[in-house]
């Protein structure tokens, strides 16, 4: 591609009357000129004087300069970016010392990506601002202020919820609030028509809860189920905004906003709404676990709302409760952490934990306490010993700090308002998609680079993503440091596992027939990926790649394909590939398609028809049931499928609880506009539908 095309006016293309103080001096300059053309840049070659031992001659290039050296029939064998691009600037050395240009060649054999220009590794350091998605930013958010400026001068009120005993409790809101989210949610439909919100309104038609989510939360949820974190940490907490979020997490460890509620209480009626709404929102699917802080309505709410879902507690949420309500230890709180750790985390069985739980309280004298006996009466919801055939993501760990949610504590703060809340709720999104950009550009131009002759590592490499991998990586090599001793013998075979690294012993249980493998760290069951216990107990076994059942979707560049993963790694690491490639492919045709009107409706239809005939090829047996393979347009009818798309409307089933009657209005983009009062005395203006 001719990159004259994209090379904006503040940066020339090379030629030969150009001059350089040095070769270093040339070399930024055409990396400055690659960023704004849309390409990565390399040093190619260099050469020194024989006799002054200076340099005189470099040569640059574009990052897909050249072929890949290995075979295609190699063992595993690595991406490479090489495809044969000449595009180059080639520079010498004067007499006088300066250097000149000596060959230039502007012409590439892929697409230009200048949108994308600061993901490429040359170019992530070289401008710090421009890299910088806030600055990239700075003016959407402009804009975005100036819509909301009408509400800038209004009184503020001190707090935002009501009395928690008032029986018509609802949101107080600042005058001029209601109708700032109502602006909101009309401009974010407005920008994509799946964006879903809903509001609660009391007896007395005053705003009492709201939910909202994103088109893109509502994608995320699609191939990101298996774990959710229902976060009420800043309305607990007495934050100005009473929020609650939904998080999750996907296959590049970031985490994911799968909705947002502004809630009045925390009655189970509050919270029983708000599950209710956020599931019609997700299309009736229920995550497969749910985490959340140990509170009875929300407990209450969860078993009602989400019967076939797995409800934990958050770790953290649990610990970090201790020092407050077990004031009474003083002193002892030390000690009782020691022995309470102890209980928790190297408890093997039920049995054990059993036992040491009760010597731990006796020990202590806190059997009167009733937290701790609600804690054990939830023991199974949040005790890890408890916490089998489930995996957590990454999404509870022992402090906050850790968490994936407290990301969003960079833009939420105790005494945030409302209108500042929604200017960052903007750049929540475009932070979170600007990662998962990032990211995904890693996983289709570099790969990590292999620390050991392990198999295991060999497998994963192209398996995993790049977050994942190195993680895995990490107890690939600490296996090293892990001596193991067989305890017992049998269908089920366990081991002693001394961890020098930590000095800590642990349990690991492998069942050769059925290919189980179970360690006390836990780490599969927290994490989602294998920890250095089971591989050397794998490795010393004489298996030497990780079973199918132990290497989670979620994790693999696979996470958003439709399919499962195969059985077999080969075939996982072959889909791994052919996705990869598609990927590529896809990106150089949605940049070509898009030059024009009539490239866009030839790429569509072409996509459209190939996507037909890759249905009926994969499904041959479900061949004129599925609605893609006779709902399939060609290029003439590309335009109307184009149009039914940007007016198509999202329908939201009827709530299946009952509610009460007046109580539950909920709303999807609905274009009636209902009165709502606010405690501050003014009318605002709120969205929704009636049942």
């Amino acid at each position: 591609m001719d990159s004259s095309a994209v090379v904006g006016s503040s940066i020339s293309e090379p030629h030969h009357d150009m001059e350089f103080d040095s070769h270093e001096a040339a070399y930024a300059f055409y990396k400055e000129y690659a960023k704004s053309a849309g390409f990565g840049t390399a040093k190619l070659s260099s050469r020194r004087s024989r006799a002054s031992k200076e340099f005189i001659d470099a040569k640059f290039s574009c990052i897909r300069y050249g072929n890949k050296q290995q075979s295609d029939d190699a063992i595993n064998p690595r991406p490479s970016p090489k495809i044969g691009c000449k595009a180059s600037m080639h520079v010498k050395r004067r007499q006088d010392g300066k250097w000149y240009v000596y060959s230039f060649v502007k012409e590439h054999n892929h697409e230009l990506l200048p949108a994308q220009a600061h993901f490429f590794r040359s170019h992530r350091s070289s401008d710090p601002l421009g890299n910088d998605v806030r600055m990239r930013r700075r003016k959407t958010s402009n804009e975005v202020s100036k819509l909301f400026s009408a509400y800038q001068n209004v009184d503020c009120l001190e707090n935002f919820v009501k009395h928690q005993h008032d029986k018509g409790r609802s949101l107080v809101l600042e005058a001029g609030h209601a109708q700032l989210l109502l602006e909101l949610f009309m401009h974010m439909q407005e920008e994509n028509p799946k964006f879903f919100y809903a509001v609660d309104l009391n007896e007395e038609h005053q705003l009492r809860n709201v939910f909202w989510v994103d088109a893109k939360g509502l994608e995320d949820f699609t191939y990101f189920s298996d774990v959710v974190s229902f976060d009420t940490t800043y309305f607990t907490s007495k934050y100005k905004i009473p929020l609650v979020l939904f998080v999750g997490v996907n296959h590049h460890i970031q985490p994911t906003l799968l909705g947002c509620a502004l809630i009045a209480d925390e009655t189970i009626f509050t919270y029983a709404w708000l599950l209710q709404t956020w599931l019609i929102a997700m299309g009736e699917r229920a995550p497969q676990v749910l985490l959340t802080d140990q509170n009875d309505a929300i407990k209450a709410a969860v078993a009602t709302i989400l019967p076939g879902t797995r409800h934990c507690f958050c770790l953290w949420h649990i610990l970090e409760k201790i020092p407050k309500q077990l004031q009474i230890l003083g002193a002892w709180h030390n000690s009782f952490m020691e022995k309470f750790n102890k209980c928790i985390y190297k408890s093997w069985t039920e049995e054990e934990f059993e036992k040491r739980w009760w010597k731990l309280v006796d020990s202590f004298s806190l059997g009167d306490v009733e937290w701790v006996r609600s804690l054990y009466d939830d023991r199974t919801c949040w005790v890890p010993t408890f916490m089998k055939d489930i995996s957590f993501a990454g999404l509870s760990t022992s402090s906050r700090s850790e968490s994936l949610n407290s990301l969003f504590d960079n833009y939420i703060h105790v005494d945030s308002s409302l209108r500042e809340f929604i200017e960052q709720y903007r750049v929540i999104l475009e932070d979170r998609h600007e990662e998962e950009a990032k990211a995904n550009f890693d996983a289709w131009h570099e790969t990590p680079d292999l620390k050991s002759p392990s198999p295991f590592e060999k497998q994963m490499l192209l398996v995993y993503t790049h977050e994942i991998f190195r993680k895995f990586q990490v107890e690939v090599l600490g296996a090293a440091a892990c001596h193991l001793k067989k305890e017992s013998d049998g269908v089920t075979t366990t081991y002693t596992v001394k961890d020098f690294e930590n000095n800590q012993n642990y349990m690991v249980e492998w069942n050769t027939s059925c290919s189980d493998i179970c360690c006390s760290c836990r780490l599969f069951e927290y994490k989602g990926y294998l920890c250095r216990h089971a591989i050397v107990v794998l490795q010393m076994s004489g298996v030497f790649s990780i079973p199918p059942k132990y290497i989670l979707q979620r994790w693999t560049n696979a996470a958003m394909s439709r399919h499962p993963i195969g059985e077999k790694l080969e075939e996982v690491q072959s889909k791994v590939r052919r996705f990869n490639d598609l990927c590529r492919r896809a990106i150089i045709l949605g940049e070509e398609g898009s030059l024009s009107q009539e490239s866009y409706y030839m790429a569509l239809g072409a996509m459209s028809e190939a996507l037909k005939q890759c249905v009926n090829l994969n499904n041959p047996v479900e061949n004129g049931t599925r609605p893609d393979a006779s709902a399939t347009h060609v290029v003439c009818n590309v335009e109307e499928e184009y149009q039914s798309t940007i007016t198509s409307n999202h329908k939201v089933p009827d709530p299946k609880p009952n509610m009460g009657k007046k109580a539950v209005r909920t709303g999807v983009a609905c274009r009636s506009q209902g009165s709502v009062k606010n405690s501050g005395g003014d009318k605002g203006k709120v969205s929704y539908c009636v049942d």
